[in-house]
């Protein structure tokens, strides 16, 4: 088990926000305008550190949707993931179309800023350091490049936490959660309807940890567990739920005629640009960044199949230049930069023992795709972080009323484990590509709407759309 210093969830839970925390909102024109939606904002001030809600406040950014009743039966609070995008700007887009439209009958939308995201446009305190994506560092191979990764990490992220120290160590997904605490106060609501997007599903499970009491509805869409009770377990789960989509090429593979690639010859692919990066352009790929590339392909289904085929081919002859994305995606693979959010909510090994151990089991766990595509991979950026991660994953709580989760190839499987855990939760599965449902299936949307206005119609597990 991976040894991390952490808040424990009891110690968190006993930070209360004091009564005059809790003001009303004074909703206005929102800064830049309405859009075309007749968008409208409020801010409202909450601590930068909880631990110590009498210290420094910082200003969250709020914006509704107003409902199209006559009078709102309440709000449903939405986090479109990022993990920091700017959630104002996003509404202004999506709430222009249908997204909202049914739920909007019944309901007010309201979203907000995460606090300390980029400098622009995000409308809430922002954290101002360089956000961008940078290369995943390549597995270190000994201690002397472990350490030499740990140090280069921890100089870039210095760099952003002395910009503000404080903010900087309180942007984990339980911070976060404990903002829209004080939003669900200040809205006056006594429980919190809340739908979190890909990322925003980590929001949601840290929001119903802390406060299991205050849920009446919470949809997690295209998301992953958070909440395993046994972390090391959970990560070889989430390899073999990677490497299916590698298995579906495969499977696509032996069927197709013009595919003239097999699992042979991926692996001594792989295995070749393990020993020496292969040429990819200006470029070099390792073999898991091969990995992660061929990924990318066969996330897409069948629609990217052939490209992945004659990619595979083309390196296992010494060129790999044909998993470069595309323009004006990045050439390799990437990770946000710097990992404030994450780097604090996921475990990331200590030392070059723990990362090969955990490697080991990944490998034999997803002969295919290994720790590539997980979350694992992501934490080499993690690596020598300077402070330690503030919200680890944890089991869920006893007596949440029913949770539902919408996923398709991408989520669905981790997503379920989260939701198992809570009696009578339903889940909306579609059987293909993509991430996310809610904004691009009707079919999901109609469902999630049904439950999130209502409260009790749960979608039955497993429920295809």
């Amino acid at each position: 088990m991976l040894k991390l210093l952490t808040i424990g969830a009891l110690a968190l839970n006993a930070i209360t926000v004091p009564a005059s925390a809790a003001p009303s909102l004074d909703w206005g024109e929102c800064p830049g305008g309405p859009g075309t939606v007749g968008i409208e904002c409020a801010s409202l001030q909450v601590p930068v550190d909880w631990g110590k809600p009498g210290g420094r406040q910082i200003t969250l950014m709020l914006g509704r949707l107003r409902s199209t009743a006559a009078k709102a039966q309440g709000s449903v609070t939405v986090n479109f993931g990022g993990p920091t995008g700017n959630s104002i700007d996003l509404m202004r887009s999506y709430g222009g179309g249908q997204a909202f439209a049914g739920l909007r009958q019944k309901m007010d939308i309201v979203t907000w800023d995460l606090r300390g995201g980029p400098n622009t446009p995000g409308l809430s305190t922002n954290l101002p350091c360089e956000w961008k994506g940078v290369r995943l560092p390549r597995l270190p191979r000994d201690q002397a490049s472990f350490d030499r990764l740990a140090a280069a990490n921890r100089a870039a992220a210095v760099q952003c936490q002395a910009k503000d120290p404080e903010l900087f160590a309180s942007m984990d997904s339980a911070s976060h959660a404990r903002d829209l605490e004080a939003i669900r106060k200040a809205l006056g609501e006594s429980q919190v309807n809340f739908y979190g997007a890909s990322y925003g599903g980590f929001l949601a499970q840290a929001y119903a940890r802390l406060f299991p009491q205050r849920v009446r509805t919470i949809v997690l869409d295209g998301t992953w567990n958070h909440s395993a009770a046994d972390w090391d377990r959970e990560l070889n789960q989430l390899a073999r739920d990677v490497d299916t989509f590698m298995v579906r090429f495969f499977n696509w593979c032996r069927t197709e005629a013009s595919c003239s690639v097999d699992p042979a010859t991926w692996k001594r692919v792989v295995a070749r640009a393990n020993r020496d990066p292969l040429p990819a352009g200006s470029t070099t790929y390792d073999g898991n960044e091969i990995r992660k590339l061929g990924l990318y392909l066969a996330r897409g289904g069948p629609a990217s199949y052939g490209r992945l085929a004659e990619a595979i081919k083309k390196a296992a002859a010494g060129d790999a230049s044909g998993f470069t994305p595309a323009p004006p995606n990045q050439p390799f693979p990437a990770a946000p930069s710097p990992g404030v959010v994450e780097c604090t909510d996921w475990p990331h090994p200590a030392n070059q023992r723990e990362l090969q151990r955990q490697v080991r089991r990944m490998e034999a766990a997803a002969p295919y795709t290994g720790l590539a595509g997980t979350i694992a991979y992501a934490m080499l950026s993690c690596v020598g972080w300077p402070i330690p991660v503030q919200n680890q994953p944890a089991a869920l709580p006893m007596g949440l009323p029913p949770l539902v989760m919408a996923g398709n190839w991408s989520e669905f499987d981790s997503a379920s484990r989260v939701i198992a855990q809570v009696p009578g939760s339903g889940s909306i599965y579609h059987d293909g590509p993509g991430h996310t449902l809610y904004l691009s299936n009707e079919c999901a949307r109609t469902k999630i709407d049904a439950y999130l206005a209502d409260g009790v119609v749960v979608p039955a597990p497993g429920t295809r759309c």
